[in-house]
């Protein structure tokens, strides 16, 4: 499935938007167990996702019928357990080390320096990162951190945080890697049901299972929003656009969470956001023109890419080297 720039952007924006406005909904579970919730969150979302990969194989670019092999199934485990299970689990242990969410929030913010600078070390051919993707993620880090502000944070609370942000980058790098083979919606399907037992063995150990019950009928709502919006919709788009954009320019969008959270707090709360939250998502717009609007890479003539263009050190064939076909004449 070949898309425009423009429209990779918006599923970008669309899949960003959606996990950021859905921490509001996430606070309806905050006393139903934790590693429990995301263990039948992402159940849900895989039952869902490979009912849509088998009812619609070639969406999100995959061929139909096609498996991972040992190898992808190796990356996809080690996506699911660091960008998925871990990062939740990261998250729990800063939130209950008197770790407020704001510091978090502005931790993970520092995601799309970190995927501006370890794209092109997944990325084949280019071996240094892009000074201008490089200068557009700094100013949409200073801006997340602008939104989500300052606060209280404990020592094991920073490392929480810290493995938290290791397992946003990976989420993005290492689902870059099985992308243009296995398509969107088999990386998120895979994914998904990978992370489920390892949430599990997680609740297990955190003694969640004295706490185990029936949800709630907001608690079900919810966690049918998590698994609808926020897992399939948002995973899909997301892995549809970080294909086409890359791991560079795609990351920088990232700094759009803290930014709908924002966004959908205020709506809640029918009231404008201050003056340092404001600036920040000026500040965050900015960083993404900047950015996004940059020069195209130059990529080779038609004909003269190779067949099989050289992977980089995880295997991943960068988006800039694969030349685009010339459109058929009218």
């Amino acid at each position: 499935m070949v898309i425009s720039k423009g429209t990779a952007v918006a599923f970008c924006v669309l899949g960003m938007t959606l996990v950021g406005s859905s921490v509001a909904v996430s606070q309806l579970l905050l006393d139903y167990p934790t590693l429990t919730a995301q263990a039948v969150r992402y159940a849900a979302a895989a039952a869902v996702l490979f009912l849509i990969a088998r009812r619609f194989p070639r969406l999100g670019g995959a061929r139909p019928g096609i498996r991972p092999t040992r190898r992808e199934l190796g990356i996809l485990l080690i996506l699911a357990a660091t960008g998925m299970a871990g990062f939740n689990a990261c998250i729990m242990l800063a939130l209950h080390h008197d770790t407020e969410p704001a510091v978090v929030g502005t931790v993970i913010g520092a995601a799309p320096l970190g995927l501006a600078l370890l794209g092109p070390l997944v990325a084949g051919r280019r071996a240094r990162p892009s000074v201008r993707i490089v200068a557009a993620a700094a100013v949409v880090v200073a801006g997340t951190a602008l939104v989500e502000g300052t606060g209280r944070a404990t020592p094991v609370g920073l490392l929480g945080t810290a493995g938290a942000l290791v397992g946003e980058i990976l989420f993005s790098l290492l689902a870059a890697v099985v992308l243009p083979r296995l398509g969107a919606v088999r990386v998120a399907a895979y994914s998904c049901a990978l992370a489920v037992p390892l949430l599990v063995v997680g609740a297990l150990v955190a003694g969640e299972p004295a706490a185990w019950r029936l949800p709630t009928a907001t608690e079900a709502g919810a966690l049918a929003y998590l698994a609808g919006l926020m897992t399939v919709a948002a995973f899909v788009v997301w892995f549809i656009g970080l294909e086409r954009l890359g791991v560079e320019r795609a990351g920088m969008l990232v700094g759009l969470m803290p930014v709908a959270t924002l966004a959908t707090a205020a709506v809640m709360a029918t009231a404008l956001p201050g003056v340092g939250p404001a600036v920040g998502v000026l500040t965050v717009a900015a960083g993404l023109a900047f950015g996004l609007t940059g020069p195209t890479p130059i990529r080779q003539e038609p004909g003269a890419a190779s067949a099989h263009p050289e992977p980089g050190p995880l295997g991943l064939v960068s988006p800039e080297t694969i030349a685009e076909p010339t459109p058929a004449s009218a």
